[in-house]
């Protein structure tokens, strides 16, 4: 007989749905995480910080309000680690307490420490620091849901202080009044437009031609002119060469030769798996070079009766989808398979503006030769948008001329990461911008956009066909 019927290893959003959905479904089952570390990094140092420290910076600037009531407008005047860290702090409580509550009401072990394969069905647990208090689980099914860390280059000497990466953002002294972010990927840019919307003047050092590849151009260069308008300086095709650790600050050396000072430099140079220390070999299993473990349809692993869910298997790499692996894996894992996550799945970016997008992009399009007709609709010209002192938003909609079905929705403003649920619902039931036309959305709301960009779409298709009689 074995201990448990499912043994999760992480306490993160899928280590938490999959343990909680066999509980619901009778099994008995346990989860296994450091006590300091309950939700994962997504509570504790990731997902969860990172957009309360947003409202915080948003709150305490008066960012959004200043097209009202002056540029000079603030909340408060001088911004402080401890300002911001509050509000963080309060939310992380509150976010572990809910978290064990769930647990403790669907009767799912908790065993604190860390855990790691002795056997293909028996796991150690052991607490940080006292290896020898080590003690033997048996499972009949594993999840793993042990997400992901920081990945850091070992050239670059990592002092936690003045050379951090995303992890050690939440643990700064004080708000810098310089700052150079290598790497212009999401977490890169959404921290990036934090500080910069601080009075930090930041400085982007990204390799590649350009940041977030995966996004619509039109929305990328909307944020950009955002960003460049809160004094960021962007530095694309350059690579960092050494970083030196000074006095006061560091110097981030690039290859190009150029030379730029800050007081604070962070890494964002992706994520690595937690992986390591598991003892996979044990098991049977294997990581690749960056941690992750390689799962089938079902989240399975190689190892029939072991499954991995979340960040450590890959992308996307996203809290939401992390969740609905974790449901899937312990449904199958139980006997009870359910429906495969739906294929539209959206997009949320907490940058300063925030983007949000589900489906295709006009070049995916494009590459694959699919015509489409293009729905604008801009905040300014919205009631909603001048109440709240918005008029950079936008919400675009891609639409089939053929059969006038929306194939993507990309939102860039206020509330572009709420808003975008609306597409993704027409967009998965089959909806067609008609819908849209004749639907009656709020007034005065930022919903209306919808509306707005279906009509400027359709005025568009009514005046080619117009032209084709």
């Amino acid at each position: 007989m074995n201990d448990f019927d499912l043994l999760v290893l992480g306490s993160g959003p899928g280590g938490q749905r999959a343990a909680i959905a066999a509980a619901k479904l009778g099994r008995k089952v346990a989860i296994v995480d450091r006590r300091s570390m309950m939700g994962g990094v997504c509570i504790n140092t990731g997902t969860i910080p990172s957009k309360t420290l947003r409202e915080a910076v948003l709150y305490l600037t008066g960012l959004n309000q200043r097209e009202l009531y002056g540029q000079s407008y603030r909340v408060k005047e001088d911004i402080t680690v401890a300002d911001l860290g509050m509000r963080t702090q309060h939310v992380i409580g509150r976010e572990v307490d809910v978290i064990r509550s769930q647990l403790a009401r669907n009767r799912v072990t908790v065993l604190p420490g860390i855990g790691r394969f002795l056997e293909p069905n028996t796991v150690g647990i052991a607490t940080p620091g006292e290896p020898e208090r080590e003690h033997k689980v048996t499972a009949e099914k594993v999840v793993i849901a042990t997400g992901t860390r920081p990945a850091r280059p070992d050239t670059v000497a990592f002092d936690d202080r003045t050379i951090i990466d995303s992890d050690g953002i939440i643990n700064m002294e004080r708000i810098p009044e310089t700052m150079v972010v290598v790497g212009a990927g999401v977490i890169g840019i959404e921290y990036a437009s934090m500080f910069a919307a601080l009075g930090t003047k930041v400085t982007v050092v990204e390799r590649r031609e350009r940041m977030l590849d995966f996004c619509d151009l039109e929305i990328v260069e909307a944020l950009k002119y955002h960003l460049r308008d809160l004094a960021v300086t962007f530095r694309f095709r350059e690579t960092v060469a050494s970083v030196e650790r000074m006095e006061r600050g560091a110097i981030t050396v690039l290859e190009s030769g150029k030379r730029i000072p800050a007081d604070t430099v962070m890494y964002s140079a992706g994520r690595h798996g937690m992986t390591a220390d598991l003892g996979l070999e044990a098991a049977g299993l294997s990581a690749d070079h960056r941690g992750r473990i390689k799962v089938d349809e079902h989240y399975r692993t190689t190892a029939g009766h072991i499954y991995a869910v979340g960040d450590v298997i890959g992308f996307p790499s996203l809290a939401a989808t992390s969740m609905e692996q974790g449901r899937l894996a312990a449904h199958h894992a139980c006997g009870e398979p359910v429906q495969e996550i739906h294929e539209l799945q959206p997009i949320g970016i907490y940058t300063i503006p925030e983007i949000s997008f589900v489906g295709r992009t006009e070049d995916e399009l494009t590459e694959s030769k699919v015509p489409f007709e293009v729905g604008v609709s801009r905040y300014r010209e919205l009631a909603r948008g001048q109440i709240i002192g918005d008029s950079y938003g936008m919400l675009k909609l891609l639409v089939s001329p053929e059969d006038r079905r929306l194939l993507g929705v990309h939102v860039f403003g206020t509330g572009a990461t709420e808003l975008v649920h609306i597409g993704q619902t027409v967009m998965g039931c089959g909806g067609t911008v008609d819908y849209l036309v004749n639907a009656v959305f709020n007034y005065p709301t930022l919903a209306e956009s919808y509306k707005v960009a279906a009509l400027d779409a359709m005025n568009k298709m009514r005046h080619i066909a117009r032209l084709s009689e």
